[in-house]
């Protein structure tokens, strides 16, 4: 890998690859249905606030190794890139399983994805971080 880790095919694949490891095994849990149900948006918004935290926290140690200076963007970018991916593969898994509700309960399926997400990205971002530098 060049020393300004670029983003490529290979790296979505590693985080997709990843992403679903983790995601298939919650995502057909009842447990995590349920929970996407009853958890309030405060505790919804701090899910989401230690994922990136985690993710940033692994990005900046295991994949930029610290160095972060020179390659900002890249750093932010690889971190929201992560998560967005995981948030994709969730939702088609979810789909797939018929356990999205998008039409009929908008709020339970955006919370269902977003709890099912945050294991998910640290799936795509540790796998993401196997081969660099």
């Amino acid at each position: 890998m060049s020393k300004d880790l670029r983003f490529n095919l290979e790296d979505v694949s590693q985080i997709i690859i990843g992403s679903f490891a983790l995601a298939i095994p919650i995502s057909f849990s009842e447990e995590a249905w349920r929970l996407s149900e009853t958890l309030p948006f405060f505790n919804l918004g701090l899910l989401l606030i230690l994922s990136f935290c985690f993710l940033g926290f692994y990005t900046f140690q295991g994949i930029f190794q610290g160095n972060v200076k020179s390659r900002l963007f890249a750093f932010i970018f690889r971190v929201f890139i992560a998560y967005l991916i995981a948030m994709v593969v969730v939702f088609l898994i979810l789909l797939a399983i018929d356990k999205l509700p998008l039409i009929d309960e908008t709020i339970i399926a955006i919370k269902r994805i977003i709890v099912i997400s945050m294991p998910a990205s640290m799936g795509a971002i540790i796998v993401d971080g196997f081969d660099k530098e």
